[in-house]
């Protein structure tokens, strides 16, 4: 996958902006938020862009993302 570089895509900074305070977000949070429909690939572009970002599973269906650091 080729990454959208972080400082040309407003569609990354709406992302990061949104985990910008640490805290975890759901990929609703984060759909509803940042208004982005693959959250999944946002956060590997940002990961590829250097952020460092955590996921995690709470039960079956459901992620969340924080940025770490």
């Amino acid at each position: 996958m080729k990454a959208a570089r972080i400082e040309k895509s407003d569609r990354l900074q709406r992302v990061l902006a949104l985990l910008e305070d640490r805290a975890w977000h759901s990929t609703l949070d984060i759909v509803i938020g940042a208004g982005v429909c693959a959250v999944n690939s946002c956060i590997a572009e940002l990961r590829a862009n250097g952020f460092p970002i955590a996921c995690r599973r709470v039960g079956r269906e459901r992620f969340e993302y924080r940025l770490e650091g």
